[in-house]
Order: structure tokens, then sequence, then C-alpha cells
């Protein structure tokens, strides 16, 4: 059974949010010349969900397999890596590691450039028991402060299965921020024990 998502209207809180924010910050960070990137650097793709019907190409978040360190991932409430990892080999080989979030628990990734065209991200997930949920937001950083938008919440099967496709609102804060933005994802565990695995970022059109 696949996972569900509902999602909230992300693209217009963002543009709220965002817009009230760097009205008055951007013109000032123009004035003392701070840089502006209209893309974000070359990375390396796949395609990650090809077998669950989506050809779209993807970047894996800054360890986003759990294999290796978590270097830039914030983690709070008991979340952990854990042993065990999605059997599909998504990254290109089948890992031993994935992100365990008890109930409660809360992880975000490092930031990571993002442009227009990185539209939206994918994730696998499971829970351990009881059915679980995972709610997701997406955080950008703004000339004055970070800017967290709620984007859905996911309800977890006790199989391993990517997420739907989720909204990261980049289409929204790169217009906003310049062409480019930094933007991190949020995972907490609302109810129930989840684990999360292998976090893809898809910069469509590249």
């Amino acid at each position: 059974m696949p996972h569900r998502a509902s999602h909230v209207s992300l693209s217009l809180c963002l543009a709220s949010m965002l817009a009230s924010l760097t009205v008055n910050a951007l013109p000032a960070a123009a004035a003392q010349g701070a840089p502006v990137a209209s893309t974000c650097p070359a990375v390396t793709l796949s395609q990650p969900f090809l077998k669950w019907g989506d050809s779209s190409s993807y970047q894996l978040v800054a360890g986003g397999s759990f294999e290796g360190s978590l270097v830039g991932w914030t983690l709070s409430g008991g979340a952990q890596k854990v042993a065990g990892s999605e059997p599909y080999g998504a990254t290109g080989t089948v890992g031993s590691y994935s992100l365990g979030l008890p109930a409660g628990a809360s992880a975000q990734s490092p930031f990571t450039c993002v442009e227009a065209s990185y539209k939206t991200f994918r994730f696998f997930a499971r829970n351990t028991g009881a059915a679980s949920k995972v709610l997701v937001h997406v955080t950008y950083q703004t000339p004055i402060g970070l800017v967290s938008i709620p984007v859905g919440t996911v309800t977890l099967t006790n199989g391993w299965q990517p997420t739907p496709a989720m909204p990261t609102g980049a289409e929204v804060a790169g217009g906003l921020l310049g062409g480019t933005a930094q933007m991190a994802l949020t995972f907490t565990a609302v109810t129930g024990n989840s684990v999360i695995d292998d976090v893809f970022v898809d910069p469509r059109m590249r």
C-alpha cells in the first residue's frame, strides 16, 4: 500500500511570509554588494524512483542515505541512525542504515541550494508497529532569519515505500530571494514510531 500525504497551500504561505520578510531586507543586502546566484552548482543526479513510474532525475540530500556521517543534520527527541535500510537500492546499492524517529522526535537536514526548478522532494519511509505519521516542513534561510512552512503529513505503512512527491516551494523562494535559496527539510514523527531513508530533491529540467 503506498503512503498517503496531505498537503497545505505551500506556495501561498511561502510567498506571503517571504515577501513580508524580505521586501526591505533585499535592497539593503544588494546595497552592501551581497552576491546573488542565479543557478545552483552542478550535482550528481539519478532516477531513484523509476521503479514506481517516476522518471525524474533527483539529487540525494547531503547525508540523506544515513550510511555515513550525519554532520549537518540536527536531531532531537531521540532521532538516531538505526540498522536497516530501504531494500530497493535507490542510491545505487542497498544500504545498512536509516533514520529512526520515535514519536515526538525530529530531524532537520543540512541546508542545500535550490532554485525554481527544484520543485519537489521524495524519500522512503515505513513505520515500526502501529500506523505512524510524519509531518514535513521546508525551512528557508532569508536575509533576516529562517522561515519554516509545513508541507504536509505522510501516513506510513509497515513496509518500505517511497512517499508521494512533496512540494519544496523553491519556485517561490528562488524568485523572491534572487534566483536561488538555501532550503532544509524537517521531519517530525507525529504519532507512532517511524523510519525514513534516502531523501532526494528533484531539480527538474536539469
